[in-house]
C-alpha cells in the first residue's frame, strides 16, 4: 500500500490548512494511522494519529487546533490544521501503522507547510 499526502504550503499565522493522504488500498490493513512532521534541525514527531476504531491523539502542542479524521470509504486519512503558528512550519509526512506481531510503519512522502508570521 502507498501512502500520498498533499495540501502542504504557504499560510500566514492564524490560518489554516487541510492536509490529505491518499492510500492506494484498504485503510483498514492499518491498525492505527497518522500525521507526523519533521522541522528542521529537528527529529519527526507524532502530530495527530487516529486508530481502526476511531480513537484519536494529538500532541499537547497541537491540540485544540488540529483535527484528524478518516474516510475508510475513500481510503482517505486528513489532518485539518487550524490556527497556524510559524512554530507548525515543517515537513509532514503521513503513517500507516501495521501490527503483524511487530509494528511495521508505513510512510508516505512529506509535503511542506510553511507558517509565516
Amino acid at each position: 500500500v502507498q501512502l500520498q499526502a498533499s495540501g502542504g504550503g504557504l499560510v500566514q499565522a492564524g490560518g489554516s490548512l487541510r492536509l490529505s493522504c491518499a492510500a492506494s488500498g484498504s485503510i483498514f490493513r492499518f491498525n492505527e494511522m497518522g500525521w507526523y512532521r519533521q522541522a528542521p534541525g529537528k527529529q519527526r514527531e507524532l502530530v495527530a494519529a487516529i486508530t481502526l476504531g476511531g480513537i484519536t491523539n494529538y500532541a499537547d502542542s497541537v491540540k485544540g487546533r488540529f483535527t484528524i479524521s478518516r474516510d475508510n470509504a475513500k481510503n482517505m486519512v486528513y489532518l485539518q490544521m487550524n490556527s497556524l503558528k510559524s512554530e507548525d512550519t515543517a515537513v509532514y509526512y503521513c503513517n500507516g501503522r501495521r501490527d503483524l506481531g511487530l509494528f511495521t510503519d508505513y510512510w508516505g512522502q512529506g509535503t511542506l507547510v510553511t507558517v509565516s508570521s
